[in-house]
């Protein structure tokens, strides 16, 4: 295509794509769910759900690369597919990656912000999925440590938010607090836009002006033990942990060429 005719194509198939989100959510609510509620026990239902969830956004992934909007490329998918009772850790630069990783894995669970449970077209499936509600921060450890051990792995941000393209990253105690209480190995996944879009604060019509390319990588799980000196308080070796992580995840992203110096 021509350079014009191909921004407006992809500006169009980026509006198809959020529509067929939102209201592909809707119907699941309506016309899969309640199946899967009556078919399930309560011990299998939300197990039922996430492989749903799954699937449909391996389809939405597919959807995106099929019309032109992106290139999706995996490194090291097989340890997302396979891992169980592991926090997985991703730095957050785009509105997507939560749909990205949640493909590649059937079981996962997730936190997801207060807004989301109320939103029409995603409430149903965040609710029936039973993924975790950040609205209670005095029990949302606990929750998490929970679900992971549970068998269930757990996707986390520890920015808390979308990145800012070009700041360096700021990472939450959060997770590692949930990495302390739980006991549970962490597997960091690497995650770059190029050209950015989709990022914080910025609009779905904001389109770059090519194909934007999603790259992830996983990478080799880690003991939290490596990081945290014994007999320290709780709130220290979240702190410790945290910053060992947050320079981990800035090396590693530096190493792998996707931070600029």
């Amino acid at each position: 295509m021509s350079g014009g005719l191909d921004y407006y194509w992809r500006l169009l198939a980026t509006a198809g794509c959020f529509a067929v989100f939102g209201i592909g959510g809707l119907l699941l609510t309506l016309l899969v769910f309640p199946v899967v509620a009556l078919c399930c026990g309560p011990r299998t239902r939300s197990t039922r759900v996430r492989w749903i969830i799954h699937k449909a956004f391996g389809a939405f992934i597919w959807l995106m690369e099929s019309v032109g909007i992106m290139r999706f490329e995996l490194i090291g998918g097989e340890r997302l597919r396979h891992c169980r009772n592991t926090l997985v850790l991703a730095n957050h630069p785009t509105l997507i990656d939560v749909v990205a990783l949640i493909s590649l894995m059937p079981a996962a669970s997730c936190v997801v912000k207060q807004r989301l449970w109320r939103n029409p077209f995603l409430g149903g499936v965040v609710r029936a999925a039973d993924y975790i509600n950040n609205s209670l921060p005095e029990t949302l450890i606990d929750d998490c440590s929970r679900d992971l051990t549970a068998g269930h792995p757990l996707i986390i941000f520890p920015e808390g938010t979308r990145s800012v393209p070009g700041q360096a990253l700021h990472f939450l105690r959060g997770a590692s607090y949930i990495a302390l209480k739980s006991g549970m190995p962490v597997l960091p996944v690497l995650i770059d836009c190029h050209p950015t879009t989709l990022s914080k604060h910025e609009r779905w019509y904001r389109i770059p002006p090519r194909r934007f390319h999603l790259r992830l990588e996983v990478l080799t799980p880690i003991s939290v033990n490596e990081w945290v000196t014994p007999n320290v308080s709780l709130p220290i070796a979240a702190r410790r942990l945290t910053r060992a992580l947050e320079a981990y995840f800035t090396q590693e992203l530096y190493k792998h060429g996707r931070l600029e110096a």
